[in-house]
């Protein structure tokens, strides 16, 4: 049997895998074929075509490249690159390859609506809405140039344009896959939890095992306080992919709430068995180790994090920042807590709940100048700020200034009368108001 005959074979065999969904017995097929020729545009965009079926759109990418090598006048060659860079994640590429394949056929409605999505995740949202006005003048896909268009809406903060447009898009097609999902992301964004509720279990009606749905679903229903629904959903996530970290994480959120610590320790450090950098699991897991008053391990585990945030401080959010500032302050790692919150700082300069963790960090690692200064800061943007009051109150006695302290704990008391650490302070205050009275008069007849 000749190699050509061996290789059209091979291509028949991978066409009965691909429409029998076995992406992977498909793509060894192909490969087999390509090894006995290499030189068929069409075997390596089926190969891409497989690889995209597959979820591996970069490897995609690449088969779509040689078959563009080997024939560079196929738009539809053009224009599966262009999608496939927009699911790998690079729209910069996307753009050139769709605008290439318009240029190629200007009726290719595809492109031009796929542009829309490749305009809006690089922040060109003029352009973005030029190719969706375009778009419904052609006969393509309304309900997805729709959908694309919302996400740039969304990126604006132009939420009830967004809301308008998924809303058409959901119109004009029903099963348009996770539009009602992104409508529940959207509403749960702006606290309307029991309409998000709502989509999301609309969607589930069409795609009942969509895991990123069920997620969401039970992430709005912790937020609704209906823990238990939201516990059943997690494990619904378990039963179809038993290895989903996000589920173990929630799962291990959800125990930590309710304070049963040995199932969230359980839940955590099945996550980070699956993903050791899953975003946030080595803060949980320092959390309930502060609990069980296992200091070490604790800071080991929020080391662990530092380091990742020197290597990759992308992956952070500013509420990630916050999150590790605070459990360093609760480790006793003040200097760093302060790196840390000095880095949040910068982006949230008028916090004042953040100034004033930031002040702590400075306080406990022996900066009292920079505590107090700021300190005064929050007190300038939060007159009443009680944890402000109090560190004022408490630094100014530590320096000696006994009367300015008492002045500042009188004002806190103002703020709360039945705050027992205010109590306290007072109470301190005119202890030590009253030794120093008694060193001076009883020092004075001393003398004479």
């Amino acid at each position: 049997m000749n190699d050509w005959l061996r290789a059209e074979q091979h291509v028949e065999k991978a066409h009965e895998h691909y429409e029998a969904g076995r992406w992977d017995d498909a793509e060894v097929e192909l490969r087999e074929a390509l090894a006995l020729d290499p030189y068929r545009a069409d075997w390596h965009f089926n190969l891409g075509l497989t690889l995209e079926a597959a979820g591996r759109w970069g490897d995609a990418v690449r088969a779509l490249r040689d078959a563009h090598e080997l024939d560079p006048s196929d738009d539809h060659i053009v224009f599966q690159l262009g999608l496939n860079c927009l699911r790998a994640g690079d729209p910069k590429a996307a753009k050139v390859w769709l605008l290439e394949s318009r240029r190629m056929n200007a009726d290719r409605s595809d492109a031009l609506v796929s542009l829309i999505d490749a305009h809006g995740r690089l922040g060109e949202h003029d352009e973005a809405e030029v190719c969706f006005y375009q778009s419904l003048q052609t006969e393509g896909d309304h309900a997805m140039a729709y959908m694309h268009i919302a996400e740039s809406l969304i990126d604006r903060d132009e939420i009830d344009r967004a809301v308008f447009c998924l809303r058409e898009a959901a119109t004009i097609d029903p099963e348009l896959p996770r539009v009602y999902a992104r409508l529940g992301q959207v509403y749960a964004d702006r606290g309307r939890f029991e309409r998000a509720r709502q989509m999301f279990l609309r969607e589930l009606r069409d795609n009942p095992g969509d895991i990123e749905t069920i997620l969401d679903l039970g992430c709005v229903l912790v937020d609704m306080n209906r823990l238990g629904e939201a516990s059943e959903k997690f494990r619904r996530v378990l039963e179809i992919e038993p290895d989903n970290a996000d589920a173990h994480f929630q799962l291990g959120d959800l125990a930590m709430r309710q304070h049963r610590v040995h199932d969230a320790a359980a839940s955590f450090r099945t996550v980070v068995e699956l993903d050791p950098e899953y975003p946030g699991v080595h803060r949980r897991l320092a959390r309930l180790n502060m609990r069980t008053g296992r200091h070490d391990e604790a800071r080991r585990l929020v080391d662990l994090d530092l380091r990742r945030l020197r290597t990759k401080p992308e992956a952070f959010t500013p509420d990630d920042l916050d999150e590790l500032g605070l459990i360093l302050l609760d480790t006793k790692l003040p200097h760093d807590a302060a790196a840390v919150l000095e880095r949040l700082v910068e982006t949230r300069p008028d916090d004042p709940a953040l100034l004033h963790r930031l002040a702590v960090a400075h306080f406990e690692r022996g900066d009292r100048h920079s505590g107090l200064r700021l300190t005064r800061r929050v007190l300038r943007l939060k007159r009443n700020h009680l944890p402000a009051l109090h560190n004022m109150a408490l630094a100014l006695a530590e320096s000696g200034r006994l009367s300015a302290a008492s002045a500042y704990a009188r004002r806190a008391h103002e703020v709360d009368p039945d705050d027992a650490s205010v109590r306290r302070l007072r109470i301190s205050l005119r202890v030590r108001r009253l030794a120093l009275w008694a060193r001076r008069v009883f020092g004075r007849r001393l003398d004479a």
